[in-house]
């Protein structure tokens, strides 16, 4: 059983049933009985056209359920006729999926969730450590958005802000290498590029370009995390920062600035730069600020300290990291690096190690902990 296609196909086959009229809950309920079902009996019976039979049984399960509940008669009126079965459309409903689940009636943080759980795939824990929370409080927050879209049909596109933090959110859960869906989110960003014109769009698609170039550098042999200044740069894929960097320029051209533009420039400059040495850290830290400025993010601040320790100093950044909150993820990773550029190795040990202990996965924590290491054995040479 091929299990990457069939998650490859559920969100075109939610979609399906949502664009018939079927209420997002029980849509996904019924594409949930079709995956089972076709568990059970592709290996011995695999169909010509997966999408078309997925579709087709969750149809079925969905109008099963519907006629068996009297208290959806009038759904069940209005979607008795079943389509003829046979090929399934060759359109991909994904992107249409993505804004349906960014539909008013649930609020942004909600609609994000609940679209990498239907759409993306991912699983409550993973979304959860995206947020920074809990998983008990996601899969409640989960709970609650499916309830409030039950029984709403999904006939208004939702907001493209919302649906532009989904994509950014998946492409960054894809990165990290625990789910690979950076590929995907590129594509589905392409689509979104390609019939809304807007700045940000673009301004993501450039984000998420620049960053993916430079995947293949970002960890060795043994999977172990490299750091940027340490990364192969000959290995950085110029042809995706190209592309990137031309997206970036027009989109900055119409002088409607948002987020994903400002990130999309930091990423660009250290694209562009030979070594870390020569990356032009005044202008990164001009980026930051207006980044913080259109976010008032202090995870932008927390990295603007970091841009700051380059351009300024080390103790110019201690200064900037010292007005944020020490509860900050990677703010004790942060200190670290700070305070080993400044001389201060003792501490930058003491501080490496503390993070190691706070890293949310395994590749981080060992880097963190090689670095604490490492200050180690220099002081005790």
């Amino acid at each position: 059983m091929n299990e990457t296609l069939l998650k490859s196909l559920t969100p075109g086959v939610l979609a399906v049933l949502v664009r018939r009229g079927a209420d997002f809950a029980a849509a996904e309920d019924a594409v949930q009985d079709a995956l089972v079902e076709a568990v059970r009996s592709w290996p011995a019976d695999p169909p010509r056209d997966p999408k078309g039979w997925l579709v087709t049984v969750a149809w079925r399960r969905f109008l099963d359920a519907a006629r068996a509940d009297s208290a959806r008669r009038r759904r069940e009126d209005r979607v008795e006729e079943e389509p003829a079965p046979g090929p399934a459309s060759a359109v991909d409903d994904t992107l249409r999926l993505y804004f349906l689940c960014a539909h008013p009636s649930l609020t942004p943080s909600s609609a994000v969730a609940l679209t990498l759980r239907a759409v993306g795939g991912l699983t409550t824990r993973q979304i959860a450590q995206a947020y920074l929370v809990p998983e008990a409080t996601m899969a409640q927050r989960i709970s609650r958005a499916k309830r409030t879209v039950s029984g709403v049909r999904f006939d208004r596109p939702g907001d493209v802000g919302t649906v532009l933090r989904v994509l950014y959110l998946v492409f960054n859960e894809g990165y990290s290498g625990d789910v690979d869906l950076a590929a995907e989110a590129i594509r589905l960003t392409r689509q979104l590029a390609a019939v809304i014109d807007r700045p940000e769009v673009a301004g993501l698609l450039a984000l998420m370009l620049l960053h993916h170039a430079r995947r293949a550098a970002r960890t060795a042999p043994d999977g172990s995390l490299v750091p940027l200044a340490e990364q192969d740069r000959g290995r950085w894929d110029t042809e995706s920062i190209g592309e990137g960097v031309e997206i970036l320029q027009a989109a900055l051209a119409r002088d409607r600035l948002g987020e994903y533009q400002a990130q999309a420039a930091i990423a660009a400059l250290h694209a562009d730069a030979p070594t870390t040495e020569e990356t032009d850290w005044v202008q990164i830290v001009e980026w930051y600020d207006e980044l913080a400025r259109l976010t008032d993010s202090q995870v932008v601040r927390l990295n603007r300290a970091v841009a700051v320790g380059e351009a300024d100093g080390a103790r110019a950044g201690l200064s900037a990291l010292a007005a944020l909150d020490d509860a900050l993820p990677r703010h004790t990773a942060v200190a670290a690096h700070l305070h080993e550029r400044a001389g201060d190795l003792e501490t930058a040990a003491r501080l490496y190690a503390e993070a190691a202990r706070k890293a949310p996965n395994l590749p981080e924590r060992d880097h963190l902990t090689r670095q604490a290491a490492r200050l180690n054995a220099v002081r005790e040479a």
